[in-house]
């Protein structure tokens, strides 16, 4: 008996109940406690402790291809392709805060120019979120989102519904196109590393273009 089939014995598979009180728990009730705060518990220890359940999750099932937690040769292929995208959306933003919003251009690195360094750095929170709302959903989820789209949509669904916990609508908007966009690059390449870089991008975009209130205020 190899190793894998020893290790699939072990850790029998969940079933469709527990998977959906998994998925209420992690992706509508944490969400909503964070949004309602019932009790105080900073958000970033949070996300990392639920990044750590789905991360153990995923390195004790057999059937996960752990190369998908990194994978970082499925980048160079599709760089021009991701930054190229990346430049026109940053472009439309830009402009979009120029043109109708102009005091906010810039406005978070001049007023807190330490935070803004802080959120610089993906590995605080981008990574754990794509381990929780790609790598794990979409490998733990599977049964319940059948289909390559269907999948996608629920993973953005679910990135967007947890920024409630920022009280604005734009939030929730931009995560949603990114969220799907996220989903997508990762179920193209198979990469957390590729989707993770392409989510660092617009994250350190969103903060540095002036739309940074929008993604931190609503816990203060």
């Amino acid at each position: 008996m190899n190793r894998a089939v020893a290790t699939s014995q072990l850790s029998p598979a969940p079933g469709t109940l527990t998977l959906v009180a998994e998925f209420l728990v992690l992706f509508v009730t944490l969400p909503l406690a964070f949004r309602f705060k019932p009790f105080p518990f900073p958000p970033i220890p949070a996300l990392w402790l639920v990044a750590t359940y789905c991360f153990l999750r995923l390195w004790s099932d057999a059937s996960f291809d752990r190369r998908r937690l990194w994978s970082p040769a499925a980048f160079p292929p599709l760089a021009s392709q991701i930054f190229l995208i990346f430049l026109a959306i940053a472009l439309g933003v830009g402009l979009s805060v120029y043109f109708l919003q102009p005091q906010m251009l810039f406005s978070f690195v001049r007023r807190t120019p330490w935070f803004w360094g802080a959120v610089m750095l993906p590995v605080l929170s981008v990574y754990p979120q794509g381990v929780i709302y790609r790598a794990f959903f979409f490998h733990r989820y599977r049964g319940l989102f059948p289909g390559t789209l269907g999948m996608i949509l629920a993973s953005a669904v679910a990135f967007a519904f947890v920024h409630i916990i920022f009280r604005n609508t734009i939030a929730e908007s931009f995560t949603l196109i990114g969220g799907l966009l996220f989903a997508w690059r990762y179920q193209q390449t198979g990469s957390l590393f590729t989707s993770s870089l392409e989510h660092a991008l617009y994250g350190c975009l969103m903060f540095t273009i002036g739309l940074g209130d929008y993604f931190y205020r609503g816990m203060r």
